[in-house]
């Protein structure tokens, strides 16, 4: 895969939807492409890098050929971006296991609290070559 810094996520959930959003426009050097979990290419690196169990709460992060998943995707995302945000990196001092506690309360929650579309959401014109499939 040509691309270094490859985000999952679910296409189908809200809250992942204005995560994507979030990025896209804190990631002026466009460090980062996305794919949703749903697409063919999704699945590949899903299986590339041996990611059992359920996954569906979380979204992944390829970046130099790792996985990342939920809290640590998440702070890995946050390094390269603008504003204040590499700060909260200094959230990786609390143990995995405490942080991933949180995500995925959050994310088993997510339909439930911003909702769900039936399909993706096609990214815009001016953002299209940013996103995988």
């Amino acid at each position: 895969m040509e691309h270094q810094n490859i985000i999952i996520f679910d296409g189908e959930c809200n809250l992942c939807h204005w995560a994507v959003n979030f990025i896209i426009n804190r990631d002026p050097h466009h460090r980062f492409v996305f794919t949703p979990m749903q697409s063919d290419t999704a699945k590949s690196l899903i299986a590339r890098y041996g990611v059992e169990g359920e996954y569906s709460d979380t979204f992944f992060l390829i970046k130099n050929d790792t996985c990342y998943m939920r809290s640590d995707a998440a702070l890995v995302i946050t390094k390269h971006l603008s504003g204040g945000w590499p700060a909260l990196a200094i959230l990786t001092f609390l143990p995995r296991r405490f942080r991933d506690f949180f995500y995925r309360l959050l994310g088993r929650n997510r339909y439930a609290l911003f909702g769900r579309r039936d399909t993706c959401v096609l990214p815009t014109s001016d953002v299209l070559s940013r996103f995988i499939d």
